[in-house]
């Protein structure tokens, strides 16, 4: 059986394996030889000059074996009873994997593309500025999820099994280390590939995935759920239905709301991204040490309190390129994403402001934050002269209230447009983001400079609707066999969480059909 063992080390140590081994040899009172190890988990601790790894280490006795642990049983699952779920992000993905474990067949409806076809897409967005409207970096397979960075980082640890989901990533492909590291990555290189292995796994299994297929309408008989209707003339009738729609599908959102089945307004974030040099990034963290072969690239965690209000990082990306995530024309939209080794030269974030229901007058209507969110996207597209490129500003700039004449640089591909944000953004938001950067520099000397850029909007932080269900059953209180999932109802903030979502959804399903025996 193996046990556990803690020990602070360098990073210059946390690579040395024939110093780790020895060290652990010592501390163990063991011969070399007599023990095999791996590394546990991992984290870096850089609030003193002298950084430090806190590694902890797994060990056994070197005539045991290192047991084999499965985190996906799969069963076959053609015949068997279905399950139809909305969405093939993680919420919708990790659904579909946990029914074919439990026995049930999962049928997957997806607006949006495969992930092959989808990058085509997404060349021509930043190329050619056209954003289709089911095929983007919101929707198609593998969700908002695929092109969003891929970090698996969760504190949302009492929702569900954390080990079983990051187990299941490095089943269809993902690196080991993200079972370690305090903070796991995936990469956006990497996930395309991942999302593949496992629309794969659903098909052998015996489940379905259907791509360019998008739910336009559902049909509800006596508070029951009963069909939906995909690309407006395939009728299909379900009796458990998922919607794992993700946190930008504002035309199911409409398309509830047309049916009187209840919807919430829900407080979400909106502000900026912006961006520095990571080696700026990484000297500020790492005191002075930067670009440093033994330490990972640098992030930070920002959050000050302007006027009653939050003021906060978000979806911070180190080595990293801001990607234009608009769902239709007319709008603009920004987001971040890293590679795998996160080794681009700068790094950036979302510093975004709390909105809720209770800013507006009408904070009773349901779609309240939701038009909001619309009219600040709406209105950035046009300060950027009605195309995909986004209004910018340096820092420094901002602070000042000055036009910036020229930019140092930006990583969004489709380009920007030398605008006064003060001028674009609500008064609500630019004025918190104003006093939230002063804040910030406080904490991170040099923060603010003319060589940091803001793009905006980062508008689409978490959904701004939730769609009510039940606690204990996860159904919509008003409509039986209807399960609300994941971030686009307003139950989860990232790809673990949502993965964990969906798979609690299935497990809300099988439940409900005990109870029904």
């Amino acid at each position: 059986m193996s046990e556990n063992i803690q020990i602070q080390i360098s990073p210059e140590q946390a690579v040395d394996l024939e110093w780790i081994e020895k060290t652990l040899a010592a501390r163990l009172n063991r011969g070399l030889g007599s023990f095999k190890y791996r590394w546990k988990k991992r984290s870096i601790d850089a609030r003193k000059r002298d950084i430090k790894v806190n590694a902890t280490f797994e060990y056994i006795s070197s005539e045991e074996e290192w047991p084999v642990l499965h985190y996906f049983e799969p069963k076959k699952v053609n015949l068997t009873k279905e399950i139809h779920i909305i969405g093939s992000g993680p919420a919708g993905l990790f659904a579909a994997l946990r029914a074919i474990e439990l026995g049930w067949k999962p049928i997957v409806w997806e607006r949006g593309k495969d992930v092959r076809a989808r990058r085509r897409d997404l060349a021509n967005l930043n190329k050619n500025h056209h954003v289709d409207n089911d095929s983007n970096y919101c929707f198609g397979e593998g969700g908002a999820g695929t092109y969003s960075d891929g970090k698996l980082y969760t504190r949302s640890k009492k929702r569900g099994d954390v080990e079983k989901t990051l187990g299941i990533f490095v089943e269809f492909g993902a690196e080991q280390d993200i079972m370690v590291d305090a903070h796991p990555h995936i990469g956006t290189n990497k996930l395309p590939q991942i999302i593949v292995a496992i629309r794969e796994q659903i098909i052998s299994s015996g489940g379905e995935v259907h791509f360019e297929s998008k739910m336009t309408d559902l049909a509800i008989e006596k508070g029951e759920i009963c069909s939906i209707t995909i690309n407006e003339n395939k009728v299909i009738e379900v009796e458990h239905l998922i919607l794992a729609t993700g946190h930008s599908a504002r035309d199911v959102f409409e398309l509830l709301h047309s049916k009187k089945i209840q919807l919430n307004a829900k407080p979400f974030a909106l502000g900026v991204r912006v961006e520095h040099r990571q080696d700026f990034i990484d000297a500020l963290q790492y005191h002075g040490r930067k670009s440093d072969e033994y330490l990972p690239p640098a992030s930070y965690s920002l959050v000050s309190q302007v006027n009653g209000k939050g003021v906060f990082s978000f979806c911070m990306c180190p080595g990293g390129i801001i990607a234009p995530c608009a769902t239709e024309n007319g709008e603009v939209v920004t987001n971040g994403w890293s590679p795998s080794k996160r080794n681009n030269p700068f790094s950036n974030s979302g510093i975004v402001v709390t909105v809720s229901p209770e800013d507006f007058e009408n904070s009773d209507d349901p779609m309240v934050c939701l038009n909001f969110q619309k009219e600040v996207e709406q209105k950035c597209w046009e300060a950027a002269g009605g195309t995909q490129k986004v209004p910018a500003q340096c820092l420094q700039d901002f602070i000042d209230g000055k036009v910036s004449k020229e930019f140092p640089r930006s990583s969004y591909q489709p380009g920007i447009t030398s605008v006064d944000l003060n001028k674009v953004l609500p008064e609500m938001i630019s004025q918190r983001l104003k006093q939230g950067f002063l804040d910030f520099n406080k904490k991170m000397r040099g923060f603010i400079s003319n060589d940091a850029v803001l793009h905006a909007p980062e508008s689409r932080t978490s959904s701004p609707i939730q769609i009510p269900r039940d606690r204990a059953t996860f159904q919509h209180p008003d409509v039986q066999g209807l399960y609300p999932c994941a971030e686009g109802a307003g139950y989860a903030g990232g790809i673990i969480s949502a993965a964990i979502d969906g798979m609690n959804c299935v497990d809300a399903v099988l439940a409900s059909e005990e109870l029904r025996k």
